[in-house]
């Protein structure tokens, strides 16, 4: 059985998975907005790896006795004047699911749960790939997105991402 306060941690964090998904999607109907539909789609693809990741915490509660509870998804509040903004706010955001992951962990470690820390190792690993990515977004933009052929070819490269479901998922 996982420690209560473990358990409550993780279910905020499924809920906060939820939102990622949520919040990408409206950055995907940002770029759909402006015609952008290569960064609309890449942003499609990382909403549904979050909720990927949601569901991999619920099963990992539900396959530990827990009871999942569900909160209301809050509505993306952000405001974009500029094609990059999105993408900063991205990497901000994966900034913040990193620090969250890491505080469970934390606090799976003072407990000693490392049936818990071994499955959140897969989290950890995947958020350093998940940052890297967000910031080689801004990067790339930084370099060629405010020339229209360099943002055109930016968009055609991130319109050929390709979703694939995580065979590799944490072990439970």
């Amino acid at each position: 059985m996982i420690d209560k306060k473990i358990a409550q941690l993780i279910n905020v964090q499924v809920n906060k998975e939820l939102y990622s998904g949520y919040l990408y999607l409206d950055f995907a109907n940002y770029y759909a907005d402006e015609g952008l539909d290569g960064f609309a789609h890449w942003y499609e693809i990382q909403a549904q790896e979050e909720r990927d990741h949601a569901m991999m915490m619920r099963r990992y509660l539900i396959d530990n006795g827990i009871r999942v509870t569900f909160d209301a998804i809050d509505k993306p509040d952000k405001k974009f004047a500029k094609v990059d903004d999105p993408l900063k706010a991205g990497y901000e955001h994966e900034q913040l699911v990193t620090s969250l992951i890491n505080n469970i962990y934390a606090e799976a470690e003072k407990i000693h749960d490392y049936k818990t820390m071994q499955f959140l190792d897969w989290f950890i690993k995947e958020q350093g790939e998940e940052e890297k990515n967000a910031e080689d977004m801004l990067k790339k933009f930084s370099l060629f997105g405010h020339d229209a052929k360099g943002l055109y070819s930016l968009n055609q490269e991130l319109a050929a991402r390709v979703y694939t479901p995580s065979a590799t998922g944490p072990a439970m």
